[in-house]
């Protein structure tokens, strides 16, 4: 009986593993984001509010290309909302965290350390899927975007956005560690990709921005995620907009999985549990 109560007692000891204490934290993280009402609304309207704007201004047919102006935002801005629900929201959210020391209390925890960042991850998968859901009713219903037709687009897009959201993420995770303190996480954070729209097509045509400006965009995941998604939901004619004429899948994949080998590297390079001030 004693052996008994002793094994039983051991086991109803152990730790679960970090699998699953990652669900519970990612349910935790989902439940206090969506109770955070103001930050759940400007996550999901602003990628919604910005294609409204620029389809609405810009909305005459694009010469030869077979579609019109707001049809070509609806990607773009999907690739945008995407990097918005990963990169942005993990590079502010961590920041300030870690400036109000939540992050030291959780390393001081028997929590694994994978168990925070898989929580992190389901985070952002959930917000990154429901943005994307959002994004392609408005498309469909708004802008007369067309659904992928066939299995072989479907599967680009699902490559497409599990790659970016995951090199999205990481580079969130590594930039969280550059802001000095939470109140200027915002700021270091919005900054770097207010400009990458800008230079990565999402905002203006890739046709018009200076060359000098798209090898600096085609550095970074938001460039490759915007034409990779242009290649799912536009016409083959659209094609000739793209910088080298094609849609460059093969390439797409390329630098979307670099960004996901690089981001992890600059993860365990520069991430840090305490602010500066506490070491």
């Amino acid at each position: 009986m004693t052996t008994t109560f002793v094994r039983s007692g051991a086991a109803a000891g152990q730790l679960p593993g970090a699998w699953n204490l990652g669900l519970h934290r990612g349910a935790l993280e989902i439940r206090l984001f969506f109770r955070q009402r103001d930050q759940a609304v400007f996550t999901f309207a602003f990628p919604i509010v910005f294609l409204f704007l620029f389809a609405s201004i810009f909305s005459d047919d694009v010469t030869g290309a077979g579609i019109t102006a707001s049809q070509l935002y609806v990607p773009a801005m999907m690739a945008a909302g995407i990097m918005t629900t990963s990169f942005q929201s993990l590079g502010t959210s961590i920041a300030i965290e870690r400036d109000e020391k939540v992050l030291r209390r959780l390393r001081g925890t028997p929590m694994p350390p994978a168990a925070y960042f898989l929580g992190k991850i389901w985070l952002v998968l959930v917000t990154g899927v429901l943005e994307t859901a959002v994004m392609l009713v408005v498309g469909t219903t708004l802008y007369d975007v067309d659904l992928p037709s066939s299995a072989g687009k479907w599967f680009d897009f699902a490559w497409i956005f599990v790659l970016g959201l995951t090199a999205c993420a990481l580079l969130g995770i590594a930039i969280s560690s550059v802001p000095s303190s939470g109140k200027s996480a915002t700021s270091v954070v919005v900054l770097p990709f207010l400009v990458l729209q800008f230079i990565s097509g999402v905002y203006i045509s890739v046709a018009t921005i200076p060359g000098w400006m798209l090898d600096i965009g085609a550095l970074f995941p938001l460039k490759w995620m915007c034409q990779g998604l242009r290649g799912v939901f536009l016409p083959e004619s659209a094609q000739v907009l793209e910088q080298a004429g094609s849609w460059e899948f093969g390439r797409v994949a390329l630098v979307l999985g670099a960004w996901c080998v690089g981001g992890l590297l600059l993860c365990l390079l520069t991430f840090r549990w305490k602010s500066e001030r506490d070491r």
